[in-house]
């Protein structure tokens, strides 16, 4: 019992940090200590909606696919007949109405079922399950949630019905359903990770923020020698410095790579190199936030561009 606590405890610090102010974490980390993979910011296409669900969170081993929504929420919810969450108070002091969070995720749960299903993987009823976490400490409320959502109070405080969610998460989410082929576990894995996702930047500091790349922002020769790099053809774009003996660097050396739709893979084997001054920025919708961010090259680590 006390492995499953602090196993599950070490994936909810993780899950707080990737999640915590709308930044994302180490996935690796992730991976490693449930012992499976792990897929972030998907955005699933809904043949119903002719829209795309977003998934925060896809947690997969050979026995079980975990959907998990992350709701960031401050301030005291209440839950009104409908199931809505009504949360007064946080940051703004302001009262925020949400649709009901795991009616929400049981929904993404559908559509993800579907897609795999599309595309030649049937799920079994006892392989997904879905789960709310709300990793803000800033969160109150006097409701009874289902099972299903796990508060950060509860995973504080390892009270005794904290403990029997804990460790009912953890057999739930990493061993209760039936193992998968190897052949299925593989062919849902490559549907996964080359499912639709949010552009991505990866700030020197290991953050993650996902959203939509919008442009390079500088000089006009960096950003004409720059115009070559465009989703359609360009995945993912690595930065490195190129001063020595610790001076602050006045270029970068931009490394980008071309797709390859030859292959399962997405990346393809050919890249190409430039530099530009360290000043050029990258303007980025953050997803879920009205307000455009600019980061400076010098401050990242790497950009991946969905197609």
């Amino acid at each position: 019992m006390w492995v499953e606590i602090i196993c599950a405890l070490a994936i909810y610090k993780i899950v707080r940090l990737f999640f915590y102010n709308d930044e994302f974490s180490d996935v690796e980390t992730l991976e490693k200590l449930h012992g499976g993979k792990a897929y972030v910011g998907l955005r699933i296409p809904d043949a119903d909606t002719s829209s795309r669900q977003d998934v925060d969170l896809v947690l997969v081993t050979k026995g079980q696919v975990e959907v998990v929504g992350v709701k960031n929420l401050s301030g005291i919810v209440t839950v009104t007949s409908d199931g809505s969450w009504v949360c007064e108070g946080g940051k703004h002091h302001s009262t925020q109405t949400y649709p009901d969070p795991l009616a929400e995720v049981k929904k993404q749960a559908s559509v993800l079922e579907s897609y795999l299903e599309q595309r030649g993987v049937t799920l079994l009823e006892e392989n997904i399950s879905c789960k709310v976490v709300i990793p803000n400490p800033n969160f109150r409320t006097m409701h009874a949630f289902p099972s299903e959502v796990i508060t950060y109070e509860e995973w504080q405080h390892l009270k005794p019905v904290s403990r029997n969610i804990l460790s009912g998460w953890v057999k739930g989410a990493f061993s209760s359903g039936k193992e998968m082929h190897d052949s299925s576990h593989q062919k849902l894995n490559f549907i996964l990770g080359s499912a639709p996702v949010w552009d991505r930047v990866e700030l020197k500091n290991s953050k993650i923020v996902l959203g939509e790349f919008l442009e390079f922002k500088g000089k006009e020769e960096d950003t004409l020698a720059l115009r070559h790099i465009k989703r359609s053809k360009v995945d993912r774009i690595s930065i490195q410095q190129t001063s020595m003996l610790g001076f602050a660097p006045t270029r970068l050396q931009v490394l980008y790579s071309y797709r390859d739709y030859r292959s399962e893979g997405s990346s393809g084997s050919e890249t190409k190199e430039m530099t530009v001054r360290s000043s050029t920025e990258v303007v980025f919708q953050p997803r879920d936030s009205g307000k455009i961010k600019k980061f400076k090259l010098s401050s990242l680590l790497s950009v991946s561009l969905s197609a």
